[in-house]
């Protein structure tokens, strides 16, 4: 079997014990790695001086990672710059908050080239390569240049946008024509993928060449959907583990006579928080009845501070909830607790547990774990219900949901009035049927149908190289 190198941005393996916070890619591909004998390469997410292009190399949990340092400029210029200032906003639909700067785009260049030109040295004749993300869409052209011929695979987490929004990008030719270096560009549904071949036969005047395949800028590549799951086992178990059982057991006594409505967020304005918010705030007026009734938990987390965008979406979410805590709010009790910290794993799967609602309404989403998430740690015989944006990638896969459009606080309003009265059959039976479908294909199913299509492109060209 071929040895698999997976790179993206940055390295964070899990140990697979549930003490982690690490987010839903590095949970996904240290899962998809302990499966093959291979590498994790990336950035360290430490910066140094001076780029020598030194490999830190460790064995974690199974994975052997290797990371380099960056410098301070390549932290302002391709991280902050422009995978976060400028393809990540475009991408999520948010042209208003999208900065077209020169030295952005020199700065993503620059580290994409420095990626391959440390990564080259370790690879070997049969590798496959899976690159990983928006912040490295160049790196298969960089690693061509230096002579790499192996199968290398791209898969975007993140969306991609309509072909009248991508044109904006200036240089987005350029951008797309990069990812024709690559053998395989996975999506996470088929609408991201419709919406990248009509980019490519609409401005690149590219052609569709049977099912799968896409020709233009001289080159073919493959292109399919392959929607990324959890390790939907170890989730369910997880949240039945001691630390779990005593996060649940805090959250029954501290929402007691209360239903528990709970939102996981990294803080970004993809992930709707202010419309959810504003939707919570329509059910309390609009059900005045049961104020007293239920509590909103919304964790949170802060990133990317060095962008003015998401310290801007802080402060109003902090006016947010203290308008409707001010408007709401007894002497004892708060209708909306609102926390920007990180949780364990564990403790996160005994607050989804104790959850009777899962509130998922991102405004544009690749896909979505924390719906997976949510929906794997419930108990079975009393199932919580989950709320989803029909934006989210996770929609197209989880129907029993109860599904939304986040822009409406009506339809959030609704939804949530609805989950909390649904009948206790009803929860199980739309349960069971969406846990049978975070089961089925979860992150193995995942892994194993993008790396067999890799590997059917590298046994095709063998066989036409003899």
């Amino acid at each position: 079997m071929s040895r698999l190198i997976v790179v993206s941005n940055r390295v964070n393996p899990s140990t697979g014990k549930g003490d982690e916070t690490v987010g839903g890619l590095a949970m996904a591909l240290s899962a998809a790695l302990r499966e093959y004998s291979g590498l994790w390469f990336g950035w360290s997410g430490k910066t140094t001086p001076e780029f020598t292009g030194h490999l830190n190399v460790e064995r974690c949990d199974g994975v052997t990672v290797a990371t380099i340092d960056l410098e301070e400029s390549d932290l302002n210029e391709y991280y902050n710059g422009y995978a976060n200032k400028t393809l990540w906003p475009l991408f999520h639909y948010r042209q208003d908050l999208t900065a077209y700067d020169r030295s952005y785009g020199e700065g993503y260049e620059r580290v994409n080239q420095r990626f391959a030109e440390t990564l080259a040295p370790l690879i070997e004749p049969d590798d496959l390569i899976w690159v990983h993300d928006y912040h490295l869409i160049p790196l298969a052209r960089e690693l061509r240049k230096l002579g790499i011929k192996n199968r290398i695979g791209f898969f975007l987490h993140i969306p991609w946008p309509a072909h009248q929004l991508m044109v904006t990008l200036p240089g987005h030719q350029k951008l797309v024509q990069s990812l024709f270096d690559y053998d395989l560009v996975g999506f996470q549904t088929p609408e991201y993928r419709q919406a990248f071949e009509e980019y490519v036969l609409t401005e690149a005047r590219g052609a569709a060449v049977g099912r799968n395949d896409l020709r233009a800028f001289g080159r073919t590549v493959k292109v399919g959907a392959f929607p990324i799951g959890i390790d939907a086992a170890e989730f369910a178990e997880m949240a039945k583990s001691d630390r779990a059982w005593r996060t649940y057991d805090v959250m029954m006594a501290h929402t007691a006579f209360r239903s528990l409505i709970v939102g996981v967020d990294r803080l970004d304005y993809s992930k709707g928080l202010e419309e959810r918010f504003v939707g919570f705030e329509h059910f309390l007026a609009a059900h005045p009845e049961l104020v007293r009734e239920v509590l909103m938990l919304q964790i949170a987390p802060v990133s990317r501070e060095g962008v003015e965008a998401y310290q801007e979406i802080r402060g109003r979410l902090d006016a947010l909830s203290g308008r409707i805590n001010g408007e709401y709010a007894d002497i004892d009790r708060n209708p909306v607790r609102y926390v920007n910290k990180n949780y364990r794993r564990d403790e996160l799967a005994g607050i989804y547990r104790a959850a009777r609602v899962g509130l998922v309404t991102p405004l544009r989403d690749g896909m979505n774990l924390v719906a997976k998430e949510y929906v794997a740690a419930q108990d079975p015989e009393n199932p919580g219900v989950l709320i989803l944006s029909r934006f989210a990638g996770a929609a197209n896969q989880l129907k029993q949901a109860l599904i939304v459009n986040p822009n409406s606080p009506e339809e959030i309003a609704d939804a949530l009035q609805r989950a909390l009265a649904m009948p206790l059959a009803e929860r199980k039976e739309r349960w069971r049927m969406l846990f049978d479908n975070v089961r089925r294909e979860d992150v193995s199913a995942w892994r194993d149908a993008f790396v067999s299509a890799l590997e059917d492109i590298r046994e095709i060209h063998t066989a036409l190289a003899s």
